[in-house]
Order: C-alpha cells, then structure tokens, then sequence
C-alpha cells in the first residue's frame, strides 16, 4: 500500500509582495489564492506579518470570506494576531518566530524557551475551534515539547535542507533529511500531524515529499518565481506533480 497522497498549501504572501512594490491592487493575491486551487492547491497559506509588508489585513478578510479551501493563517504569536486571528478565524493558524529586520522566517519557533509564552495563546486559538501548527526545528525534543504544549500539529521547518541542496552540499543534504525525517516519525509516533515548508522547490521538494509521516507541504516563494515563466497554475501543477512523483517513492 502506498502512502497517501500528499496536501498542497499554495503560499501567497510574495504576490502581495509584488502588488505592495506599486502600492496599488495588482496583482490580487486573491485571484492567485483561487488559481492555485483550481490548479491543484488543497488549501491557502498567508502571512499577516507585524509589519504588514505584503499580506494585508483586508487580505485575510477576503480570502476568508472567498475560499472554499483550508485557510492557514500565519502569524507571530502575539496578541495583536490571536485577536485578529479570532475574529478572521481561520481554518488553522501556524504560529511562527518574526523578526522585523528579516527577509524571510530564518527557523524554527522557539517552544521550549517560550513555551510559558506560546502556551496561553495555543489554548485560546484552539478553544475557538482553531487548528494549531507550530512551525519548529526537526528536532526530537521540539516534538515532545510541541506535544506537551497541546499543539496538535507541527510544521517542519525545511529551510536548512534546502540551503543544502541549493549549495550542493550533499553530506549536508544527508544530514538535513536525515534530521527531518527522525523528527517526522517521532512526531507522528506521539500524536502530532506532520507538516513540512520552507524553501522547498522542484529541486528540493521530492525527498520530503518522500517522507511517509509528512502529510502536509505549503511552499510559496518558488511557486511564485516559477510563476514568472510558466504561470501559476502551470507552476503548481509542476510542484504537484513532483510531489507525487516524491510520495511514489515510499510504501507503508
């Protein structure tokens, strides 16, 4: 029996990214929301950052309204983005580290070190009916530690894999997957649903995607640079399609 087929979230932060550059309305991240779907996409991701620097409040409130499809809702975890994240509320909500001088997430969120913090806000979200992830380090403690904090989903931070591949670096490469996919089936030995992103591109995705335990992989920046050349829809059918060739790897 093969593994089961693996979701596509369709990140669409650097679209809005795009339309923020003019300060206008084009282009819409949410027409390039509903083209993913109907590409292929099995759900959203959007990251309403402190600082507004692409995603928009007024975006999270469309896409809310207009999806048909899971709705991710990213944020840093502070009481601004629980109270937003309460109102809007979404399908789930990732909660992940920010730092305002920074291009992109650089790691995982520190639960351990923060879990007084973090574990509050968990319970608020989820005792509004949202789903909670937990963007962390492939860690085997981070798992037990995500566990404990009643997250019941978590998402592997690959973005150290993929800095690898990118490199050339192939003992990295090794390690990296071999980091990922310990802290997979740990994770999904003690509860959690496993999730996986950042980075990840045609040339990173099918070893992940390989991983039985994952069940989840939301990519966006590749996905909108490959966009350029080929057309989203087109540039999630080739991501879908390599996932799927990554998944036929792997029997359970």
């Amino acid at each position: 029996m093969k593994a089961p087929p693996l979701r596509l979230g369709v990140n669409i932060d650097h679209v809005a990214t795009v339309r923020n550059a003019r300060g206008g309305v084009h282009p819409d991240p949410i027409r390039a929301a509903h083209m993913a779907v109907l590409a292929g996409a099995d759900g959203i991701t959007a990251h309403l950052r402190e600082d507004r620097r692409h995603i928009r409040d007024q975006d999270m409130e469309r896409l809310k309204r207009q999806l048909f499809v899971p709705l991710n809702f990213e944020m840093a975890a502070t009481p601004e983005m629980i109270e937003i994240a309460t109102r809007i509320h979404p399908h789930a909500c990732c909660l992940v580290p920010e730092k305002r001088e920074e291009r992109t997430t650089e790691g995982g969120l520190d639960i351990i070190g923060g879990a007084s913090h973090l574990r509050p806000m968990i319970q608020q979200l989820k005792g509004q009916g949202i789903r909670v992830s937990l963007f962390v380090e492939p860690e085997i403690e981070v798992m037990d530690a995500a566990c404990d904090l009643g997250a019941p989903v978590v998402e592997l931070h690959t973005g150290t894999y993929c800095e690898a591949v990118a490199a050339g670096d192939e003992a990295k490469v090794a390690y990296e997957l071999e980091r990922l996919c310990r802290a997979a089936a740990h994770g999904a030995g003690i509860g959690l649903e496993i999730h996986a992103g950042h980075g990840l591109a045609l040339d990173s995705v099918r070893p992940v995607a390989a991983i039985p335990q994952v069940v989840e992989l939301n990519i966006g920046h590749s996905l909108i640079g490959d966009a350029i050349f080929m057309g989203l829809d087109e540039a999630v059918r080739a991501m879908r399609a390599a996932m799927d060739e990554g998944r036929a790897q792997v029997a359970v």
